[in-house]
């Protein structure tokens, strides 16, 4: 398992001080503006062009505001938003002895994926938008040719994707989810009733302003919104390998805390 920092995936920071944030809405407005006036990179078909590699905030909890980049770079931010679980998310989030699927191996899912601190990669054509996550080494399709979600598809841990331009932002709209995920490591849960939307923007060549929302009618009263800032990384990083079987001594040793074994 490659590590670029000594970090376990597995741990939940605790966050001494609470920082300072604009409202959401201002903060949009003001990445809206400065990005207006900014010149950005761009793709033949005049779309933005966030082809590149990276770098977003840890978020081991989504209730929980983060100032600086999972690897190293600066600028990254994350504001969080309010949480209100239903009777069935408090269930959930209270649980003993929760499974970590994650531990054994299992897919993250497309909402924790998001939360790690290893980069992404953004690969972009004029239809499509490819996501590449360190983290495990996987990957999401999300076409951008106008098309909608399919009717009748099997739910999934990554969700199905689809995306479109509103002027210079990527809104990335994803459905169809399996239930079987948490929203991140403090295990904030989800439900198969579970819609994420994503909005990309840039702040300015090298800052996106990305605006995650998840709405889950089983699990929160409300929808939850984090407000985040991406850094671009240095020029020749690349994503490196990560195999979460490898050297992973919690799991082959049987160290694992909770169940022992997957749900039926």
């Amino acid at each position: 398992m490659t590590v670029r920092f000594c970090v376990s995936t597995a741990t939940v920071a605790a966050f001494a001080a609470v920082l300072a944030w604009a409202p959401a809405p201002a903060m949009a407005q003001s990445a809206a503006a400065k990005a207006s006036s900014t010149v950005i990179p761009r793709l033949p078909n005049g779309k933005p062009d966030f082809n590149g590699m990276w770098d977003r905030p840890r978020v081991q909890d989504i209730s929980k505001p983060v100032e600086e980049c999972g690897s190293g770079s600066k600028g990254c931010k994350s504001e969080p938003g309010e949480i209100v679980m239903t009777d069935w998310g408090k269930e959930q989030f209270t649980a003993k002895n929760k499974f970590d699927y994650a531990g054994y191996c299992q897919p993250w899912g497309y909402t924790r994926a998001t939360q790690t601190e290893y980069p992404v990669e953004l690969m972009q054509t004029p239809d499509r938008v490819a996501i590449l996550w360190e983290s495990n080494n996987v990957f999401h399709m999300v076409p951008t040719d106008g098309r909608d979600h399919p009717k009748n598809q099997d739910p999934t841990w990554m969700g199905n994707s689809v995306g479109h331009y509103e002027g210079d932002t990527l809104v990335i709209d994803t459905t169809n989810f399996n239930g079987k995920t948490w929203l991140d490591t403090a295990q904030h849960p989800s439900s198969d009733q579970l819609h994420v939307v994503e909005r990309f923007q840039y702040i300015d060549s090298d800052h996106l302003s990305y605006q995650v929302t998840w709405e889950d009618p089983k699990a929160y009263t409300k929808p939850i919104r984090n407000n985040r800032v991406f850094t671009r990384m240095q020029k020749g990083s690349e994503i490196m390998e990560w195999w979460c079987m490898e050297n992973n001594r919690d799991m082959l040793q049987g160290h694992m805390v909770g169940s022992q074994r997957p749900p039926e």
